[in-house]
């Protein structure tokens, strides 16, 4: 019997049961291949089914597509040659493989880390997802001819990329049941009014958008740009994040809440046990003026501008293990460019069913904390 046949045997039995979401190959054996990873995903090209592998090199991504017999014996090639580990992940679950040095082959399954499944469209062009509807006229980033006002199109780029975001991150969540989503400080609305657009009238998912905003007449000019869209399911609340009171959310929003407003999200997300927590943290003064005065042994930490970002980096690091605490997985990236703020870091944690490891998620906040001589963290207090 092939060592690797348990492996076939799940993705063959994924495919039948129409529940295969994509396959990774990774820890490369030798770093001369100059080969990262590969991605295995399926699609349709000509309604014809294959599967496309996705050869992550250094410096360039080739792509080649099999059909199902010849997909196992690459995969067989690319585990034993090349790779070290692979992981199979279907709606049903997570099929984990481990090759060793003397290629003795190892088998776990974990719970499923997806709950949708991928898109099937092969060479899928870059689309907008913006639908250029009265919302954007209302909120002055269309004219009354519907084109994007040019000094508005650096917004209606975000408000697109922002909405690519999303849909990425909703193959984690369960979209056939209603979604209750909260956006905490959401300012004039730009990107409510386009997600609720998006995912209402576009993807037709059953979903209520709240947003919270301290601002009373930026929540007037919101409910009532609302209620002209015939927008019924979206309402803006004037209230502050710490005073908003709900338990029932199952994604929230935060997008950049100034300095611990952000935790106050976090921590209203945790409480109601949100699937995604997103967040995009701004003004980051907590840490820094706990540490005021105090010396740093770090060489890094003598100049004013490199202390500032050394320290955003740090709370927002902070954040994320605390989440992790919480059996969320996380992970951090750039969300819009540098050249419109240099505020663009989204921080984002997705509910897990995976248990974490508190005792060393709790040494590695408290090494942080030891090290810049940090008391504490404001999300900490809160919980």
């Amino acid at each position: 019997m092939n060592a690797l046949e348990p492996l076939f045997d799940t993705l063959k039995q994924s495919i039948e049961d129409n529940n295969f979401v994509k396959l990774t190959l990774s820890k490369v054996i030798s770093k001369s291949f100059k080969l990262q990873n590969v991605y295995v995903r399926f699609v349709k090209i000509k309604n014809e089914d294959f599967f496309q592998f996705t050869y992550r090199h250094n410096t360039y991504d080739e792509t080649k597509n099999f059909k199902l017999e010849d997909c196992i014996i690459e995969l067989e090639n690319l585990l034993l040659q090349k790779f070290k580990a692979a992981t199979l992940f279907t709606l049903e679950k997570d099929f984990l493989v481990f090759v060793s040095k003397k290629k003795k082959i190892s088998f776990k399954e974990n719970p499923p880390s997806f709950k949708n499944k991928l898109p099937e469209v092969h060479d899928k062009p870059k689309e907008k997802r913006a639908q250029l509807g009265k919302y954007l006229h209302f909120l002055g980033i269309t004219d009354v001819n519907n084109n994007v006002i040019p000094k508005m199109a650096d917004k209606y780029r975000q408000i697109n990329k922002y909405l690519e975001i999303i849909e990425g991150l909703l193959s984690s969540v369960d979209t056939n049941k209603q979604l209750q989503i909260v956006d905490m400080g959401s300012g004039k609305g730009y990107l409510t009014f386009a997600l609720y657009d998006y995912l209402v009238n576009i993807k037709k998912y059953n979903v209520t958008v709240t947003g919270i905003e301290l601002r009373e007449y930026l929540v007037d000019y919101c409910n009532d740009i609302a209620k002209k869209c015939e927008f019924n399911d979206l309402n803006f609340i004037a209230q502050s994040i710490q005073e908003y009171d709900n338990d029932k959310i199952d994604i929230l929003i935060a997008l950049h809440a100034c300095d611990t407003a952000t935790d106050d999200a976090i921590y209203k997300g945790l409480v109601a046990k949100s699937e995604l927590i997103i967040c995009a943290p701004c003004c980051h003064k907590q840490v820094r003026q706990q540490v005021k005065g105090k010396e740093q042994e770090s060489p890094l930490l003598k100049f004013g501008i490199f202390k500032e970002r050394q320290f955003e980096m740090i709370t927002d690091t902070i954040r994320s293990l605390i989440l992790e605490k919480f059996n969320y997985n996380t992970k951090v990236f750039e969300f819009i460019s540098n050249e419109h703020t240099r505020k663009n870091v989204m921080l984002i944690g997705s509910r897990s069913k995976k248990k974490k490891d508190i005792e060393a998620i709790d040494k590695k906040i408290e090494s942080l904390k030891e090290m810049y001589h940090i008391d504490h963290h404001y999300l900490e207090t809160l919980l």
